[in-house]
């Protein structure tokens, strides 16, 4: 996560991009700023996906713009692209090639792709040169997708649930490796994943997507310094101040609520229960709730 408080200017960003299919609607607006990590959130099916899509040019939207380093345009150029890396959930490697047909390929496809890197990430995560990818364990696999996306100059990176299936060793280790490449403030990342420990240790801003539509932005900080859970009987909810009530999520108990500022309800409210919201709290009460107008 990028420590300094101010973010930097907008690498890219989705401008009311519309995409409509026969059974689903993506309308989307979204900010990628230069040096920070953006998470992705949201169940399957909610436009996740198709957001990267439409950031890489592999749909053709139907309206809005890319806007790319401040310049508006309908989809990026191949020498733009090629400062974009990609591991999407449904991106594979011939299972009959090894590293070195890796390297030997991305090569030919990319102008920038370092080969002395990318050798010395094999090296650094114990991935084989020679044995093929049939062979190696879902760990190896996830490393060796990451890797490729990082050996051709990148200034994004663009991340569809790149530690599923892992271990939590697996797993720190991609982490580690996306932190190593964030110590370049030039580097963007947008990322989605529904392992939310993930998300909650790497991000600086996340944005919340449902049926196509982003329903909630907000900085890591914020989400988890400011939002909370609060637990409240049928009796007494009808007596609660609700000015900053977000979401509510009825339930055989009573309530369960989010705020978006658990200071005025513990200050106010001393025996509520109230407690710290995590990113899967936060999806729960938003996606099975219903939006608290004040």
């Amino acid at each position: 996560m990028n420590t300094n408080n101010t973010l930097g200017d907008n690498l890219i960003e989705l401008k009311n991009v519309c995409k409509n299919y026969k059974d689903f609607s993506l309308n989307c607006s979204l900010e990628i700023k230069r040096g920070t990590v953006t998470g992705l959130i949201g169940k399957n099916g909610a436009g996740k996906t198709t957001v990267f899509k439409a950031l890489l040019g592999l749909i053709r939207i139907d309206s809005g713009s890319i806007v790319y380093k401040g310049e508006e345009r309908k989809s990026l150029s191949e020498t733009e692209r090629e400062r974009i890396g990609v591991v999407l959930a449904e991106s594979f490697i011939s299972a009959y090639l090894n590293a070195s047909d890796v390297r030997d390929i991305l090569s030919k496809a990319y102008r920038t792709f370092d080969k002395q890197k990318f050798e010395a990430y094999c090296r650094r995560f114990d991935i084989p040169m020679k044995k093929r990818i049939k062979e190696y364990s879902t760990g190896m696999k996830a490393k060796l997708k990451l890797i490729s996306a990082l050996c051709h100059e990148t200034e994004l990176l663009i991340l569809d649930e790149p530690t599923a299936g892992l271990d939590v060793v697996a797993r720190d280790e991609l982490i580690t490796l996306l932190r190593d490449y964030m110590l370049d403030e030039n580097h963007s990342i947008i990322v989605s994943s529904h392992i939310s420990s993930d998300l909650e240790g790497l991000c600086d801003d996340i944005y919340m997507i449902d049926n196509g539509e982003v329903i909630l932005h907000e900085d890591t900080d914020t989400l988890f310094d400011e939002y909370g859970i609060i637990k409240i009987s049928d009796k007494d909810y009808p007596t609660l101040n609700k000015d900053h009530i977000r979401y509510v999520k009825q339930e055989s108990f009573g309530y369960r609520l989010l705020t978006d500022c658990r200071s005025f309800y513990m200050d106010n409210y001393p025996g509520l229960i109230i407690e710290k919201s995590s990113i899967d709290d936060i999806i729960l009460v938003i996606i099975s709730g219903q939006k608290h107008e004040n």
